[in-house]
This record gives C-alpha cells, sequence and structure tokens, in this order.
C-alpha cells in the first residue's frame, strides 16, 4: 500500500474541512463511523473541549465516532452537534437499545482575534465538514480549523506569522500505520527539530525588507520571556492559543493504551513547539485505534510523536499568507 503521508492512510479515517475564508474561521472532522477506540491528553493550561472524559480509562463508552478540531474558542464546540446529527442520520452511534449516539468529543482553538470574532464554526459548519469528509488527503495550510490558526503570539497578533492544519504518516512495519493530523495555533515559535531552527514564529518590531528567517528576524519568545516586557505580557497574557490534533493507527489497542499514544504523542508537540503547554495554551491530542493490526504500544506512542511533529511542521510550511501576516510560504 502506498502512503500518502496523510491522516487518511489509515483504513477507515476521513477526514473534512469546512471554512468561512471571510471571517477566518472553520473546523475540520476526523470520521470513523464504524467507530476506533479512543484516549486523550490535555496539557495545555487553557483548554476548550467537549465530552473528552468519556475517553479515559475507567469510563462506559469505549469507541468513538468522530473527533471535531475547530476554530472559533468556545463558540466553536457547537460544530460537533452537526457532526452528531449527521452520524446520526447515518445510524451511527453508541447503542443504548433507545437511541443511536455518535461519540464526538472535541476541541477547539482561539482564533477570534484574526477575522470576524462574531462569525465562529456552528452546527451547520460541522456537517458540512462531515458531507465534505473522505479518504483522500485532506488539504493542508489555511483550511478547516486551521483557517485562522496563527504561531509566535507573545509580542501580540501584529507580530505573530500564519500557520494552519497539517497530516502526516508513518508505516512502522507489519503493516502498521501511524497517522497524524494538527491544527497548529500556538502561543510560542515552532521549531525544525532537525536543526534547531525557528521556522514560523514571533516577529521582531522592526524586520524592514529581511526575508523569514534571515538573522533577527524571529523575536524567539524564549528570549522574549525572560524580559521584563515578556514577563509584563506574561502576566496579562491572553488565553487565546493551542495545538489541537489526532494521531490515528490501524494497531489494535484498548483503551488505556490509546490514552498512552495520546500522551506520548505530545512529546512530538515538544519537538516542534517552543515553549509548549503553557498556561496560555490548550494543547490537546487525541488518539484513535481502528483495531486491525497487532503491535506494541511503546513502538505506536514513539511514531506518534514523529507523525505529530511532521503534520506541525507541514502544518505552518502549507499556510499561506493572510490579513497583513506573513507565512513561509509567501
Amino acid at each position: 500500500m502506498k502512503l500518502e503521508n496523510a491522516i487518511t492512510d489509515i483504513p477507515g479515517i476521513l477526514v473534512g474541512h469546512a471554512q468561512n475564508d471571510e471571517a477566518l474561521t472553520g473546523c475540520t472532522v476526523i470520521l470513523c463511523e464504524r467507530g476506533a477506540v479512543g484516549g486523550v491528553d490535555q496539557r495545555g493550561g487553557a483548554p476548550g473541549t467537549r465530552e473528552v472524559d468519556a475517553l479515559h480509562p475507567m469510563h462506559l463508552v469505549t469507541k468513538v465516532h468522530g473527533i471535531v478540531l475547530a476554530g472559533g474558542s468556545a463558540f466553536g464546540l457547537e460544530a460537533a452537534t452537526g457532526v452528531m446529527r449527521y452520524l446520526e442520520e447515518k445510524g451511527v452511534g453508541f447503542d443504548t437499545h433507545i437511541a443511536k449516539v455518535p461519540i464526538v468529543p472535541a476541541a477547539i482553538l482561539f482564533d477570534l482575534g484574526i477575522g470576524k470574532s462574531d462569525v465562529r464554526p456552528d452546527a451547520s459548519m460541522g456537517y458540512l465538514a462531515c458531507q465534505n469528509a473522505s479518504s483522500d488527503p485532506p488539504a493542508e495550510g489555511n483550511v478547516g480549523a486551521g483557517t485562522g490558526a496563527t504561531v509566535g503570539k507573545i509580542l501580540g497578533v501584529s507580530q505573530c506569522m500564519k500557520s494552519g492544519v497539517g497530516t502526516a504518516s508513518l508505516e512502522i512495519g507489519a503493516g502498521v500505520i501511524v497517522g497524524a493530523i494538527a491544527a497548529v495555533n500556538a502561543f510560542g515559535d515552532v521549531i525544525d527539530p532537525e536543526t534547531g531552527q525557528i521556522i514560523a514564529g514571533a516577529r521582531s518590531k522592526d524586520v524592514g525588507p529581511l526575508h523569514i528567517g534571515a538573522p533577527g528576524y524571529f523575536a524567539d519568545t524564549m528570549q522574549v520571556m525572560q524580559t521584563l516586557i515578556g514577563r509584563t505580557i506574561l502576566g496579562f497574557g491572553s488565553r487565546s492559543n493551542t495545538v489541537i490534533g489526532v494521531v490515528a493507527t490501524n494497531a489494535k489497542l484498548d483503551k488505556e493504551d490509546a490514552n498512552k499514544v495520546a500522551q506520548m504523542a505530545h512529546d512530538g508537540l515538544a519537538r516542534t513547539i517552543r515553549p509548549a503547554h503553557t498556561m496560555l495554551d490548550g494543547d490537546t491530542i487525541f488518539a484513535l485505534a481502528t483495531g486491525d493490526h497487532a503491535a506494541d504500544v511503546n513502538i505506536v506512542g514513539a511514531y506518534g510523536a514523529e507523525v505529530f511533529a511532521r503534520a506541525i511542521l507541514r502544518a505552518v510550511r502549507a499556510a499561506k499568507p493572510v490579513a497583513g501576516l506573513p507565512a513561509i510560504t509567501q
């Protein structure tokens, strides 16, 4: 099987985007209509989530039928209602013997400061994203939950850079595939782990004619945090950032294993975002296991971190400039 370097390389996983390009917000749905064992690990200090408790061990529900990643801050959680309606119409859900209830956890990111703050993903947009879902490699960059995503916001929105949504996959042996999708709206800078260099993030105030990545172009969030102005900003910082995403595999995992994979995937986030998991971020990663192949959870988790890191890098590299904000691809 030839991989397309996308989370949709996992059989049974569909991805759909919907967005409002004028308002610069949108949502992305990851559908697994046959059901997939789900897990989650939430590490940022400012999360916005829905139905994540059901994914933890010692809870009744084992399988989920979709995951929603959305902009719009907490308002964007409404998109999950549209996904539930779509799945219910198809007869998909947890069978209560009275009705089938689709299990659709969700996480949001804050993009209200870049487009129109009074336009957010809603149930209609979530439903449309489901209608757009397919097994084809999903579009990346300024689409879906990445439509209004930005990175490097310690000096404010005016000095950040455009980001987006990205995906990646790897075959790790014996037919086992691990894939990821990430919507990258981080407070910190995005780092290429191979070079240790910032590739997108907070820009210095007077970049002038400097091209992206030239010496002096990036302010370096970690350095700014050591200064008086940095400490002041952190003290009054907006909780308007997060990286949200999904790691999926065709490995056979139980619920505890899936939660472990979600936990380990945060290593990939930490490799590529500096700083990560701050009180100003809501970093949340879901895990899905479709259960077709035997695999060691340690290996799946290790490569889950790798593909999540690659998805983050692809998210910023696929982004396009918008609303006066630059992107790597000009």
